[in-house]
């Protein structure tokens, strides 16, 4: 495993490795290094270029170097009552780096958008063992090319960040979760449709196999009441509503956002049409699937014994894609991690990574076919 100091130490790892045609692994935490293909390269963590470079609350910016703990980063800001601008949610050791290069999307992602959406800027090193400056350091910023958008979800397929500038917001004085409990499918996707849709501010909705369907809504302790209340009326064609404990609802969100506790040795991560989601658990019975649903049913994680691809054709059917994330190693060897995409999309991504890295050093064949290995839609 080869460990960077430094931009400077990785300009020259990067570069010996372009010259010598060695394949590079980026690794933060390694706490999703089970995602992909089997692969022979070298590791290159990022762990030692860590640290907070520069945290202003009152201009809401965080800047720090990518192998910080995603923990340490929400404690610093939690003392000042603030949060990260999108929702973050990682396994003990997942490092800030590695967070924003998968692309994370928590639950509140319907209503604050995901972590390509609040990378204001980074700093990086290219497969051309380059080092580049892109976005910047505030919230408003309009020159140039949006590389952050493309750093984002790229899995270290065209670069590694050695510094990111990212937005905070302040934190909810009141964060309370109404349940509704007992719902059926298609009874769960109408009252999340509604919930969210309404003038309530629901700003999170998720649904469990057990039929809870869980609404969040934060804010000022006033407003979270007076909405608290609206909301059951505005249900009443639906379901009924009633508040639930933290504690208990910590576990539930946990479940629906991170798919963790789905059963099953294969997992997969779909992405559909909240109108689509009923549909698709309905066409999957016959592989015994476990499910946890978020996003309003934008997003259901599927647990499965099933070793097929069954999972992702039956989403393809419904207009929606499904990642693998989880696989016995036969399985991901032959199954790609992310949803093949049409010819012409798949031309331009290639052709943006190798502007990057014309030498392929962090093309490891973790994805399957280079045409299809980045990822841009979460």
């Amino acid at each position: 495993m080869l460990l960077p100091r430094d931009t400077e130490d990785l300009v020259d790892i990067v570069s010996a490795a372009a010259a010598d045609g060695t394949k590079l692994e980026l690794a933060g935490g390694g706490t999703r290094s089970g995602f992909g293909a089997h692969r022979d390269s070298r590791i290159v963590s990022l762990r030692q270029i860590a640290g907070v470079i520069d945290y202003d609350p009152a201009e809401l910016v965080l800047t720090v170097r990518p192998g910080t703990l995603l923990a340490d980063i929400e404690a610093l800001i939690a003392a000042e009552g603030q949060m990260l601008a999108f929702e973050p949610w990682g396994d003990a050791g997942a490092t800030i780096g590695g967070t924003v290069a998968s692309g994370v999307a928590g639950s509140r992602r319907v209503t604050a958008g995901s972590a390509r959406d609040h990378l204001l800027g980074f700093t990086g090193v290219s497969g051309r063992g380059q080092a580049f400056v892109a976005g910047a350091k505030v919230v408003k910023n309009v020159t140039g090319y949006d590389l952050p958008k493309l750093m984002a979800g790229s899995w270290g397929r065209i670069g590694a960040m050695t510094e990111i500038t990212l937005k905070v917001l302040p934190r909810p004085r009141q964060t309370v979760t109404m349940v509704a409990r007992g719902l059926a499918l298609d009874a769960a996707y109408a009252a999340m449709a509604r919930a969210l849709g309404s003038n309530a501010e629901v700003s999170a909705a998720a649904a469990l196999p057990t039929g809870e369907v869980l609404l969040r809504v934060a804010g000022f302790a006033p407003s979270v009441a007076a909405r608290c209340a609206a909301l059951p009326g505005l249900l009443v064609g639906h379901c009924r509503l009633e508040p639930m404990d933290d504690a208990e609802a910590a576990a539930l969100w946990q479940n629906a956002m991170t798919g963790a506790h789905v059963g099953g040795s294969v997992r997969w991560d779909v992405h559909i049409a909240p109108r689509h989601a009923s549909r698709l658990i309905d066409a999957l019975t016959a592989l015994a699937i476990d499910w946890s649903m978020d996003w309003g049913g934008g997003r259901i994680w599927i647990g499965t014994e099933a070793t097929c691809d069954g999972v992702r054709q039956a989403a393809a059917q419904l207009g929606g894609e499904a990642r693998l994330v989880q696989a016995p190693a036969e399985m991901r060897a032959r199954i790609g991690a992310f949803h093949p995409r049409p010819p012409g999309v798949s031309r331009l991504e290639q052709r943006v990574r190798r502007a990057f890295d014309p030498a392929d050093v962090f093309a490891t064949g973790r994805f399957g076919e280079d045409a299809d290995a980045d990822q841009f839609f979460v």
